[in-house]
């Protein structure tokens, strides 16, 4: 499982960018349909919105990864 951290500069990252941005995804299409398919979840809970503004101190994850923002 990869554990990723994530170093968030503004006060939060829509869903899909993040998946983006680690590398979960490699464009936000496919990250859309990700969540769309029920397969991220957020703090342990499944997240269906994409644009689902992540914060500091919340884990996203999913099969095989889980990123830590911090």
């Amino acid at each position: 499982m990869d554990d990723l951290e994530f170093e968030l500069t503004t006060e939060y990252i829509p869903l899909c960018d993040l998946l983006k941005y680690c590398g979960i995804t490699e464009t936000g299409g496919m990250a859309k349909h990700l969540v769309a398919e029920g397969m991220v979840m957020v703090d342990g809970e499944v997240e269906l919105r994409r644009r689902a503004k992540i914060r500091a101190g919340q884990v996203v994850s999913g099969e095989g990864y889980s990123i830590h923002v911090r």
